[in-house]
């Protein structure tokens, strides 16, 4: 059983400096004792208070950190089991393979599918985020050459495999500040790999025989020479037994706090299926059942965007709503004469309605306002999208100036703040209900004059 919150602060110097990156001692106890922080971010604890504390205090998962800039890719540091406890924090990253062995060709149809294979969804971008270079001919030079490659035309992050020391030595030090992963230490090479992802500061993963206990072997050789970033890759090539080893390591980390397993996890999708399409089924289970990194074939817009959608899902917070940014959003090119629409910032909401406005090929200015994430009935009910609230946002949005009519359409399930909302906007403001579904709205728009 780990120590409590108040535990921990008792053993901590008080000083509430905020130089470990919350304002008191006692958010940091609290951060320490549900994982979310390392005792080595106080610089003022005791050596008394860190030897009690050192084991207790670790996050189960270690987190860490695969690749620099806007590819970055943060895995580990989970606290719970199941989403609905409380939230799945660091989405998996996915990486796909190219080889020493493939041709120029090969490699530029990969980088190009990688590039355009990023979708805009509530603000956010989708996308994969690296690419798992893999040796196949020992060549040292081609390697590398590759990697820069990769490096100088996407910038994203990188997984360095090969079974040669000599290879991972000439990667990792012309590429240690990228921060790759370095693939993959086994029970023949531990050590040199080991130096060799400390010298160059690299995190490195760890190949079991397929068995858990090698792994245990491995990760608990390496973290006695000092090594904190590492990967587990068991080594099992079979999806019913690694997907058993996932939860096991899972609940190993969380309910038993067995550090040897503490560590976040490697799929190798395209090794446990035969073509890309099950390698899509593959990864989808995994990023379900706890994969942190997932190596696939090859990226195909059919493969890739279902993948993200469900990464999208699991690792939203079921706590907290999905939004959409509060602001006016142009569709179909509209207008100083094109209709005003107002709603919710509910994110199934937005996309709905602006689907439907877009499907209607009308011209249109959707007004999302920000309503805490509630539905246009929930907001409503709750007094989150009222007639004055209404009114004070089209009058600070910005509205009034793209557009020389004066006429709001309004959610039908919304209707009775339309008095309310004249009083607000003016007399001269015209004000009309618009339909209940959104399915109703091309139709509606189509009928709609400025």
């Amino acid at each position: 059983m780990g120590l409590t919150g108040i535990q921990i602060f008792k053993l901590l110097p008080k000083t509430n400096c905020g130089e470990c990156g919350v304002p008191t001692c006692l958010a940091f106890a609290m951060n320490l004792a549900s994982g979310k922080a390392e005792l080595d971010k106080c610089p003022y604890v005791s050596e008394e208070a860190k030897d009690k504390l050192a084991s207790e205090s670790a996050p189960p998962i270690r987190p860490l950190t695969i690749g620099v800039g806007e590819y970055a890719v943060k895995v580990g540091g989970e606290t719970v089991l199941f989403r609905h406890e409380k939230t799945f924090v660091n989405p998996p990253g996915f990486a796909v393979l190219v080889t020493t062995s493939e041709d120029n060709a090969s490699v530029a149809g990969k980088i190009e599918r990688f590039k355009k294979a990023q979708y805009d969804r509530v603000g956010l971008k989708l996308r994969a985020e690296m690419f798992a270079i893999k040796d196949t001919t020992g060549d040292s030079a081609r390697f590398c050459a590759l990697a820069k490659v990769i490096s100088d035309e996407v910038g994203a992050g990188m997984i360095f495999m090969s079974d040669s020391t000599d290879v991972l030595t000439s990667a990792a030090d012309a590429f240690k500040d990228k921060k790759p992963l370095l693939y993959a230490a086994t029970a023949e090479n531990a050590e040199a790999l080991g130096n060799l992802a400390k010298a160059a500061a690299c995190p490195l993963a760890v190949k079991g025989d397929g068995s858990l206990d090698s792994v245990i072997a491995l990760t608990e050789k390496l973290t006695a020479m000092g090594l904190k970033d590492l990967v587990i890759d068991t080594g099992t090539r079979s999806l019913k037994k690694s997907f058993e080893e996932q939860i096991l390591i899972r609940r190993a980390a969380l309910k038993d706090r067995f550090r040897p397993l503490g560590f976040p996890t490697l799929i190798m999708a395209n090794e446990l299926a035969e073509n890309l399409m099950e390698e899509a089924l593959v990864a989808g289970t995994f990023v379900a059942k706890y994969g942190a990194l997932i190596v696939l074939s090859d990226i195909q817009p059919h493969v890739i965007f279902p993948l993200l959608l469900e990464r999208l899902n699991i690792y939203t917070d079921p706590q907290r709503p999905m939004t959409a940014e509060q602001g006016i959003y142009p569709i179909n090119n509209p207008d100083e004469n094109s209709p005003v629409l107002v709603t919710c910032n509910f994110s199934l909401t937005y996309f709905i309605v602006s689907g439907e406005i877009e499907s209607s090929r009308v011209p249109a200015w959707l007004c999302v306002q920000d309503t805490e994430g509630l539905s246009v009935m929930t907001a409503w009910a709750a007094g989150k999208f009222s007639g004055e609230s209404v009114g004070a946002f089209i009058n600070k949005c910005g509205i009034k100036d793209k557009v020389k009519h004066k006429k709001l359409i309004i959610p039908g399930y919304a209707a009775g703040i339309s008095g309310e909302l004249e009083e607000d906007l003016g007399a001269d403001w015209n004000i009309t209900v618009g339909p209940r579904e959104a399915s109703q709205l091309p139709k509606f728009l189509k009928n709609w004059k400025a």
